[in-house]
């Protein structure tokens, strides 16, 4: 077996430059978000300005909530001298991995001026799990 010298560290992988781009991509698609805990239950609450509620979907299965959505935006602006239009597109999916105890069967989200909150109650840790699907109410 022939070991590359490339891996050593000393020399930058090709693929490096590639990995930050993705990086950097990912993390303008992924929502700012925050988990909180409190004596009924769990908080999720997620900031997704710009984002409609029909391009949001809300799952749990197997105790982890998933997130997943398409961001849409367009703009527009001309004058009689010039031309804008920039559009930007693009998905995102953020997964959090809940305690034993969330209770699949007590979620809810609610959507309010683009930050989307997700509740979820606690459970005795011996009730099973499976997927389903949460409607998005409107707060």
């Amino acid at each position: 077996m022939v070991e590359s010298t490339h891996s050593s560290g000393f020399w930058p992988s090709l693929y490096d430059p590639f990995r930050q781009m993705t990086a950097r991509v990912a993390d303008w698609f992924a929502p700012a978000s925050e988990a909180s805990v409190g004596d009924n239950g769990y908080n999720i609450v997620l900031e997704l300005p710009g984002v409609a509620e029909k391009d949001i979907s809300v799952s749990m299965e197997d105790g982890v909530i998933t997130v997943k959505g398409e961001k849409r935006a367009e703009r527009e602006e001309k004058t009689d001298s010039w031309y804008f239009s920039e559009r930007q597109y693009g998905s995102f999916s953020r997964s959090f991995r809940l305690p034993p105890d969330a209770d699949g069967a007590a979620v809810g989200a609610v959507l309010k001026e683009g930050v989307l909150t997700v509740t979820i109650g606690k459970k005795p840790a011996d009730a099973g799990s499976g997927a389903t699907e949460i409607p998005i109410g409107r707060g």
